[in-house]
């Protein structure tokens, strides 16, 4: 049999894990011995395509050749920038990383034949649908996503002695989750989650560079950042003095603008004066999370470190200072992530295709239980009356609560409101709250349902929700009379591929080679 594996396909960094014969997850370091490989692709002049450390070298000094931080734009057409004269889809530039990873561990330990890939816990469907084309675009049999705080928890609670209610706190590269669950023994129940999908490492790194710049004009009344390739370089160093900082009180470079050169020297604490505003973000986040699930700060057992970003002192102490007790970072932040998701990936082909699971494997997730939720609100905009008025008001109706144990089905009747109607607009609505203003619900997916003629009023339509196992919203609205069905899939809406799609490009990406 292949081998079982998880992928966290990260902003800056990205790893894989496979499970190992007793079913323990085990880092995979890629072909240059390192364990997380950067999420950076750039495109050679002689065709071949360079992913990892060497490609951020080369993206220094020629940026309009390579991608980096493209997770961030995860769900949309097209990355922002041309990338070697070309436009791409975040999918496609990701794939190029997923193959990378996936090809350097079967060099080493044999060929992967399923995958789960994790994602950010507020990836709404268009960016989930879009990681898992990404998957099969590298030529992956991916069985399945994970949301990145429940799969470091996954990792966590059964390798590690954590038990009761547990915060995972995941500030990455280019994302922040933060995750409330309660672990008993190896079993997971998340209760809620909040994140942002900008915000992490990325911009520290940029507070840092406007403190370079700031401090050359002070010193040489000229421009340090002059082009593409001078802020590609620039950032470089921006993130090599944040990591210098989060293990020494001040960091020193020599910097190079348009009039020379001046010395450059940055305290810890200017560097944590500069990103205020974003710990502010991130302290209001873990509150809102608190809030939600009803639960004060003593009430948390644990802190679980995950992502690179929490290295940083300030996140620690911040930390410390809300729940009273130092973070837990039990094993390497980086690779938590990816070690959990090969975890989940053996438990979803335990469930779904046993017989692909060796003894071993399967002996060693025994009594392991997950209980993933929704992370939003989702509804239709229906006509319903007023209380106040009395008058027939479009409002939002919620028929999927967020923070609703998955997978789920629900299924309600609407009544047609005119004679004659021929239509029925079917929008499906998300939204971080439970809101019932069709003004503020945001509509994800929407079409027409057709209708016979010459009936009259209050005929019924079934619609019908199911939320699965990857977050995955599956919408049907059906007259019950004539049987008719409209089916709407939120990542069908815009710039989704379909299957042939990912077929026929998967096709055309083999041809390019990887370094």
């Amino acid at each position: 049999m292949g081998r079982i594996a998880g992928i966290d396909l990260g902003t800056t960094f990205s790893a894989l894990a496979v499970l190992n014969e007793m079913g323990r997850p085990e880092t995979v370091p890629n072909s240059d011995g390192e364990r997380i490989t950067p999420s950076t692709v750039f495109f050679a002049e002689d065709g071949v395509v360079l992913v990892g450390e060497e490609a951020v070298n080369a993206v220094s000094s020629e940026p309009s050749k390579g991608a980096r931080w493209v997770k961030r734009f995860m769900g949309l057409d097209e990355f922002p920038d041309k990338v070697a004269g070309r436009k791409w889809s975040p999918a496609e530039l990701s794939s190029f990383v997923l193959r990378k990873l996936k090809e350097d561990c079967s060099t080493q330990v044999g060929e992967i034949t399923d995958v789960v890939i994790t994602v950010p816990a507020y990836f709404d469907e268009v960016r989930r649908k879009a990681t898992m084309d990404a998957g099969r675009l590298a030529g992956l049999n991916v069985v399945g996503i994970i949301n990145e705080p429940t799969a470091a928890a996954l990792y966590y609670a059964t390798q590690y002695s954590v038990m009761g209610r547990i915060m995972v706190f995941d500030l990455g590269g280019g994302t922040f989750d933060v995750t409330l669950m309660d672990v008993n023994g190896r079993q997971v129940d998340i209760l809620c989650s909040r994140g942002d999908h900008q915000l992490g490492g990325v911009d520290f790194d940029n507070a840092i560079l406007k403190i370079m710049e700031k401090k050359y004009k002070e010193e040489t009344d000229g421009n340090l950042v002059t082009d593409d390739e001078s802020r590609a370089r620039l950032i470089v160093e921006a993130e090599t003095i944040k990591r210098t900082l989060s293990k020494r009180p001040s960091a020193t470079a020599l910097l190079y603008g348009d009039v020379g050169q001046c010395k450059f020297a940055i305290a810890r604490e200017k560097f944590e004066e500069s990103i205020s505003p974003l710990m502010a973000r991130i302290g209001m986040l873990v509150e809102d999370v608190l809030d939600e699930a009803e639960t004060e700060p003593e009430n948390v057992t644990s802190v679980l470190l995950v992502g690179g970003s929490t290295r940083l002192p300030v996140i620690q102490k911040r930390l410390e200072k809300i729940f009273g007790f130092p973070p837990t970072s039990a094993v390497n932040v980086d690779e938590c992530v990816a070690l959990g998701a090969a975890i989940h990936a053996g438990l979803r082909l335990m469930e779904e295709s046993p017989l692909k699971v060796d003894a071993g494997v399967a002996s060693g997730l025994k009594d392991i239980g997950l209980q993933e939720v929704c992370s939003h609100c989702y509804g239709t905009l229906a006509m319903t009356q007023d209380e106040k008025t009395d008058r027939a008001v479009l409002a939002n109706d919620v028929l999927i609560k967020k923070n609703t144990p998955i997978p789920c089905k629900i299924t309600k009747t609407y009544y047609t409101a005119a004679q004659g109607q021929t239509s029925v607009d079917a929008r499906v609505t998300q939204h971080s709250t439970a809101t019932t203003d069709a003004d503020i619900a945001n509509v994800v997916a929407l079409g027409s349902l057709q209708l016979p003629p010459g009936r009259p009023a209050g005929q019924p339509v079934k619609v019908t929700y199911s939320y699965d196992a990857d977050q995955r919203m599956h919408c049907v609205f059906q007259d019950e009379v004539s049987g008719k069905k409209l089916v709407l899939d939120i990542d069908t809406q815009a710039g989704s591929m379909s299957s042939s799609d990912v077929e026929r490009k998967a096709e055309e990406l083999e041809g390019y080679s990887l370094e």
